[in-house]
């Protein structure tokens, strides 16, 4: 088992930055995949970054030049730097941990854009 952890959010303006945190607990694997997701009112979760233990990332294509994924492996945390935000990036976010034991996720954090 995997439990995660969220942090950060909340409700901003247009063009400000936030930062999500998300540590993971429990039988984690050295070799994993952790990402962010988001789910709007109304809308499919969709994948917004990833980014493997090896330090791969991937972007949604919306998101790109704007959102920035990395890790700590050592302690085994996640962020989700989000600049230049915007009224349609309103969401709650969640975390995700995979690995070829299993599928987790976080409570989600909830992340508002005023414009």
């Amino acid at each position: 088992q995997v439990q995660l952890v969220e942090s950060g959010g909340g409700l901003v303006q247009a063009g400000d930055s936030v930062r999500l945190s998300c540590v993971a607990s429990g039988s984690i694997l050295s070799r994993n995949t952790m990402a962010w997701y988001r789910q709007a009112p109304g809308k499919q979760r969709e994948m917004v970054a990833t980014a493997t233990s090896g330090g791969i990332t991937t972007y949604t294509d919306s998101v790109k030049g704007r959102f920035t994924i990395s890790r700590d492996n050592a302690k085994n945390l996640v962020y989700l730097q989000m600049n230049s935000l915007k009224p349609e990036d309103t969401a709650v976010y969640y975390c995700n941990y995979r690995s070829i034991e299993g599928d987790y996720w976080g409570q989600g954090t909830q992340v508002s854009v005023s414009s």
